[in-house]
């Protein structure tokens, strides 16, 4: 057998997940076959990615090029430090993911099974073929394919109109974004007519054209991402798909469009300018606090997390945002510094994230309900699952000792050293910006409190509930590896930094990870000890002991010497699941506060109902604002053009002459 390179190993795994999804079409409702073969083996793919994106990581660039394409047109393939990060990423986040549906699948979602395996894996092969291209052609044949591919899966359920709505919405979203995407390359390209990245890295744009490639690829990537005012078919699609799918998206598909603004602004262009990383910011930010807010609103569990999934999208642009700020002043330290920060979210987000919506699919399973309303108390039917969400919750909430809280602190240490920067407006207005970060990290605590606590403590507040089952085999181990990934993001930060480093030196030319590796790998220090320290190991020591002494002290010292009762009942007996707290009553400090984010409509009772009742709908603004009225003015055009088509052959006719007329007189003058 001949010795093979890294990205070798890549194109097997993609070639291997292109039979994994060809042998589900031939065992097309064959369940069994499907979920407890297939999606298993393309979850050891999975393992394979991940083992090969850290290798690759650390050595050189390797380059490819496959016959496969049109004439002319082969498909060039480069791995380098950005894609493997990106793969290892991948290969953690689908391992999870289909191990978790060997169990979620047992019964088919709408799509038969088979075909459901067979639009998964090209997913998977589409994102793994994105994060190697090495020109236009191929980047968009796979682009387009894991586009078309993901709404298939959106719309598995597809006997359903809202079903059928949200993959419209995605489909179309995303096809905007790639006409944008289209017009970048061929900016890039500069007339040249080589579509190769390695064309367009020899190429320098002026500040103009290059400005215009920059917004161009904001647009399109951002469209895939999800941020303001691009993320309206996100809502919409997450609680529509089949949960593992949703986990896939959140985890893995939004953070393509975040690989794509990486590798166009800082590997594709030859300037950053810092009014580019304002703008970045300010969208990123806006980006983060619309989502946190819209979050707490809500009182379905998956759009709940998928406004939390637009949240942290907005952190990442603004850790983004931030380093082409840094660039721009030739601050490279310090644009390492928030690279850094913006690289561990994507690592840490895919984790816990994923996490999450799987444990609303197995709730949603076990209870067929989706509403926090009628749910509540499932802690003590489903600890599996209440466990494995507990540690999603944890970690998206930004606390230690998991990754969420590693990738939120490096953020807020870039923003400590910004009044080094040259400007000073910016150094005016950037502690205003950090502060509303720390909000933003405030309220993603406030939401995932909600989610958990409305989900799975107090009591159940329908009487199904009582029948709930708990996750399977399958469905435990793939919540086994996700918890075991956010653990470790939170207990080896500085080993994910060493290995996000290799990537900060490729796009922006320095990195921490020499000076965090001189401390040892208990102590993270991004700077300096002496500036700011964190030492994980040592929390989670320190944790374990105060809990271990509040044991002694109420189990040996009190023992005998208190009554049990609901906690969250203050100590009467009497309590019943109407006295709790419900998702709308968690959430109303929010809608006050925070009222002009989102447009609500309340259906509030009579005295005179028999059966009184009270309903908070939240609206995403949006729509109003932005996505009606051009629906609206397409609508008017598209009945203006509908007025030439008259159905005759003689006005058909005439309209030619008078092009051909139109088209003489053009000449002639």
């Amino acid at each position: 057998m001949p010795n093979l390179i890294p990205i070798d190993y890549i194109l097997l795994v993609i070639a291997g997940w292109l039979v994994i999804g060809v042998c589900g079409l031939l065992v097309i409702k064959r369940t069994t076959l499907v979920a407890y073969v297939l999606f298993p083996l393309g979850a050891t793919l999975g393992v394979v990615l991940g083992i090969t994106g850290i290798v690759s990581a650390f050595g050189v660039p390797q380059t490819a090029v496959l016959a496969i394409g049109l004439p002319d047109l082969p498909f060039h393939l480069r791995l380098d430090s950005l894609s493997s990060f990106f793969l290892f990423v991948f290969g953690i986040v689908s391992t999870g993911v289909s191990i978790f549906s060997a169990g979620y699948f047992r019964k088919g979602e709408g799509t038969p099974p088979g075909l459901l395996c067979l639009e998964y894996h090209i997913c998977l092969a589409s994102m793994a073929l994105l994060l190697i291209a090495d020109d236009a052609y191929v980047f968009m044949v796979a682009w387009e394919t894991m586009t078309v591919s993901a709404t298939l899966l959106v719309t598995a359920n597809h006997r359903m109109p809202e079903v059928r709505y949200a993959g419209f919405l995605y489909f179309l979203i995303s096809h905007v974004g790639a006409l944008a995407l289209l017009l970048c390359f061929g900016l890039l390209q500069a007339n040249t007519g080589d579509y190769t990245f390695a064309n367009m890295r020899l190429q320098h744009l002026d500040m103009f054209w290059a400005a215009i490639a920059f917004f161009l690829a904001l647009f399109g990537f951002g469209a895939k991402a999800g941020i303001l005012p691009l993320h309206i078919w996100l809502p919409e699609a997450h609680p529509a798909a089949p949960s593992p799918i949703s986990a896939l998206m959140s985890a893995f598909v939004l953070k393509t469009g975040i690989y794509g603004v990486l590798r166009v602004t800082f590997d594709l262009l030859h300037t950053q300018i810092w009014w580019w990383g304002g703008i970045t910011m300010a969208i990123g930010l806006a980006t983060a606090l619309f989502g946190v807010v819209l979050s707490a609103a809500q009182t379905d569990m998956k759009r709940l997390l998928a406004y939390s999934s637009i949240e942290n999208i907005g952190l990442i642009f603004v850790g983004i945002g931030l380093t082409i700020l840094f660039s721009a002043y030739d601050m490279t330290a310090l644009a390492a510094l928030s690279l850094t920060a913006a690289l561990y979210h994507v690592a840490s987000h895919g984790a816990f994230k994923s996490l999450l919506f799987l444990g609303t699919g197995t709730v949603l399973h076990a209870t067929k309900e989706r509403s926090l309303g009628h749910l509540g108390g499932l802690m003590r039917f489903m600890p599996w699952t209440g466990w494995a969400a507990l540690v999603g919750a944890l970690a998206a909430a930004g606390l230690p000792p998991f990754g969420g809280f590693v990738s939120e602190w490096l953020l807020l240490q870039s923003f400590l050293f910004t009044p080094g920067l040259p400007n000073s407006f910016l150094n005016m207005l950037i502690p205003v910006v950090a502060a509303v970060i720390a909000l933003v990290g405030a309220l993603a605590g406030y939401v995932m409190v909600k989610f958990f606590a409305i989900i799975f403590l107090g009591q159940p507040r329908e009487q199904k509930l009582y029948d709930a089952h708990d996750a399977d085999n399958w469905e435990r181990l793939g919540f086994a590896w996700l918890v075991a990934a956010c653990i470790f993001f939170g207990l080896f930060p500085v080993q994910v930094v060493v290995l996000i480093d290799q990537v900060t030196h490729l796009l922006v030319g320095a990195g921490i990870g020499a000076s965090v590796a001189q401390n040892g790998w208990l102590l993270l220090a991004p700077v300096t000890p002496d500036r700011a320290s964190y030492m994980p190991v040592a929390f989670v020591l320190m944790l374990l002991v105060c809990c271990f002494a509040a044991y002694l002290l109420v189990r040996r010292l009190y023992h005998g010497r208190f009554r049990r009762s609901i906690p969250w009942g203050c100590g009467f007996p009497f309590q019943t699941a109407r006295m709790q707290d419900t998702a709308e009553g968690f959430g109303q400090p929010i809608r006050e506060i925070f009222g002009s984010f989102f447009r609500m409509t309340r259906e509030l009772p009579s005295a005179f109902d028999k059966v009184p009742r009270y309903k908070v709908t939240i609206e995403d603004p949006f729509w109003d604002l932005l996505y009606r009225p051009i629906a609206a003015i397409t609508d008017r055009i598209a009945r203006l053009i509908g007025l030439l088509q008259q159905g005759r052959i003689a006005v058909y006719l005439l309209y030619s002459f008078l092009t051909l007329l139109i088209l003489l007189l053009a000449v002639n003058l």
